[in-house]
């Protein structure tokens, strides 16, 4: 069987509270950092839905900015692109590239349905070093998840015959993929209730071939 593993990346293979949180730390402050990152996953949630043909280079820019503007925060000039400059260098997790290697050796194919830029997200592949069959971002297509077009996409590209989708967001991934009525594996790096519910939960990607394949 041609078995798929579609994987979200920031968040789940890359940590991306780690990569927006420092930049919020060095721009605004430590003491800051817990209030400002809640704040910034609300508006840029707002924004891609607002604006889903925008680059994600673009929304990183604006939601910085709103976020500093709301918070009445100090933002120059010159650092209103401060996380869309640092993305690259936002590492994976420490156990994504074993976890991916082992999902290809037990013959998984690999591809990455990413929020984001075509240059993004070939210096984040790059870092985590295993190589993916096939990968999609937002900025080729005009959408972002939760959209479904990520989905499509994969499906009009590949023809899969079997898709487990895996992904540490509820709302971005979990949610759409149940939708589509895909099995899904939820990396539950953050400690939170399922809604909606899992097939199979995790909090790393320690164990992910084994919970791929109890869903082939």
């Amino acid at each position: 069987m041609d078995r798929w593993a579609t994987f979200d990346c920031y968040g789940t293979l890359i940590d991306w509270n780690g990569g927006v949180g420092r930049e919020l730390e060095r721009l605004f402050g430590a003491e800051h950092v817990g209030r400002l990152l809640n704040g910034y996953h609300e508006l840029e949630r707002e924004i891609q839905h607002d604006r889903p043909a925008a680059t994600y280079r673009d929304v990183l820019t604006t939601t910085l900015c709103r976020l500093a503007e709301r918070e009445d925060m100090p933002l120059v000039a010159a650092d209103e692109d401060a996380l869309a400059r640092s993305l690259p260098s936002w590492q994976p997790f420490p156990e994504a590239a074993a976890a991916l290697e082992d999902a290809r050796n037990r013959g998984w194919k690999l591809a990455i349905l990413s929020n984001t830029d075509r240059d993004y997200l070939d210096a984040s592949m790059e870092l985590i070093g295993v190589p993916f069959d096939t990968s999609i971002v937002a900025s080729e297509i005009g959408s972002y998840k939760p959209g479904h077009r990520h989905f499509e996409a994969f499906v009009e590209r590949v023809r899969p015959e079997l898709q487990v989708h895996v992904a540490a967001s509820l709302f971005h991934d979990i949610a759409p993929a149940t939708e589509l009525g895909l099995p899904t594996v939820w990396i539950n790096r953050l400690g939170e209730a399922p809604e909606p519910q899992p097939d199979v939960e995790l909090h790393s990607l320690n164990g992910l071939g084994d919970a791929l394949d109890t869903l082939a």
